[in-house]
């Protein structure tokens, strides 16, 4: 059935600006919000317009069954690394990284080249979380909602430009677009990590500066770190391993998040995870799949022609909207060069902190960070990186679509 337009505005995506509005302005009840968006949208779709793959709720059950792979993912893969984030903890790990790090600006600076870095071949949910649980130690748990935004982006940032460090890169890589297609991304990623890292980490300084000097007696638990390292591993070599081997199973059974859960479960006799956690990121996964699972049902069947224009404005989409349908959209579509897309779609959610899975997750830990206001305010540094490092990569390489495949 056809949408139903408000003043030439399709009445789904008035419902979902509403939502997203509403999480803007009340950001201390954002799933409430959250949850009374997503009913909205389904009441109306079920009574007026229905879905991509039928009316009614035949038509809802459809939609969640060819969607539920995408959310059963993210679930697991968010609670998952929520756990693994306070294996990585209580290793005391985190309580030693003053000693690596330099004891000024510049130690905050390495820190998030070092997230940069871990997401080129991790989930960067796990970077994020991973670089959030160092920050907290390293500056006596003030960390600032500029430098939190600067965790987001360098995680997202560092992905960008490698098929196994997005799931939006390796949906491209399943489709058949070449690693080093995406791995362009990084002219802009380097650029725009340049540009918002500095500023953040004097930012940070400023607020809290770091621990100069780490506690004295420390003890690394290296169970914990053997339990860290092997729940990576199992990440990545799932990922890889159905990319190569049986790509086909990624769009019927959660592969990674599958992955990540059995080596909890069976290392947790070694040591136990930390359960308590488990409501609160509950709490924050559910509101994460309450937006990708209301942003899947917009009637949104086709991009703008592809060009370098439309590339630069889906990552601005991207800070509101999933930009899972974006990349598919832009896959069935063609036309594009999947560096640039890869690096918009992939950075661009680093704007807003729902805008990614990664900002929801580093949330979970920063509840502070649930502030549009104060992310953009504070975080502006990311938006002008996205847009400099979009337009260095076009003055340097230029655009080179690939043909419609």
């Amino acid at each position: 059935m056809e949408p139903i337009f408000f003043f030439g505005i399709p009445i789904d995506f008035i419902l979902f600006g509403l939502t997203l509005l509403g999480v803007a302005i009340f950001h201390h009840h954002t799933l409430p919000v959250a949850l009374g968006g997503l009913v909205a949208i389904v009441i109306y779709k079920v009574a007026f317009t229905g879905f991509k793959f039928g009316t009614g709720v035949a038509g809802l059950v459809g939609h969640i069954g060819h969607e539920w792979v995408i959310l059963a993912n993210l679930f697991l893969l968010l609670m998952g690394f929520a756990i693994l984030s306070r294996h990585f903890e209580e290793s005391r790990i985190p309580d030693e990284m003053p000693q690596l790090l330099p004891d000024d600006w510049k130690g905050g600076l390495v820190l998030l080249v070092l997230i940069f870095v871990l997401s080129s071949f991790l989930d960067n949910i796990a970077a994020a979380l991973i670089g959030g649980t160092v920050a907290r130690h390293v500056f006596r748990g003030k960390v600032h909602i500029g430098y939190l935004a600067a965790i987001v982006a360098a995680s997202n940032a560092g992905g960008s430009g490698s098929v196994v460090g997005d799931t939006t890169t390796t949906m491209m890589w399943i489709d058949g677009v070449s690693p080093l297609s995406v791995v362009e991304a990084y002219v802009a990623a380097i650029v725009a990590m340049l540009i918002f890292a500095v500023p953040a980490s004097m930012q940070q300084q400023r607020y809290s500066p770091i621990v100069k000097n780490p506690p004295s007696g420390l003890r690394i638990h290296w169970v914990r770190v053997f339990i860290v390292a092997a729940i990576l591993v199992a990440a990545l070599a799932a990922n890889v391993t159905a990319n190569l081997k049986f790509p086909a199973l990624l769009d019927k059974v959660p592969v990674l998040g599958l992955a990540v859960w059995a080596v909890i479960l069976a290392t947790a006799a070694l040591r136990a995870p930390d359960w308590k956690i488990m409501p609160e990121t509950f709490k924050g996964t559910v509101f994460l799949l309450a937006l990708v699972t209301a942003a899947s049902m917009m009637p949104v069947e086709r991009l703008p022609a592809a060009s370098w224009q439309t590339a630069l404005g889906l990552g601005f989409v991207s800070a509101v909207f999933d930009n899972i349908p974006l990349t598919a959209l832009a896959l069935k579509q063609g036309g594009y060069d999947w560096g640039y897309l890869a690096y918009a779609v992939g950075f661009g959610g680093s704007m807003i902190w729902f805008g990614s899975s990664a900002g929801v997750a580093l949330s979970n830990m920063y509840p502070e960070a649930k502030s549009v206001g104060s992310w953009v305010r504070h975080g502006w540094p990311v938006i002008l990186g996205y847009v400099i490092g979009f337009f260095v990569m076009l003055a340097v390489l230029g655009w080179h679509p690939d043909k419609p495949h």
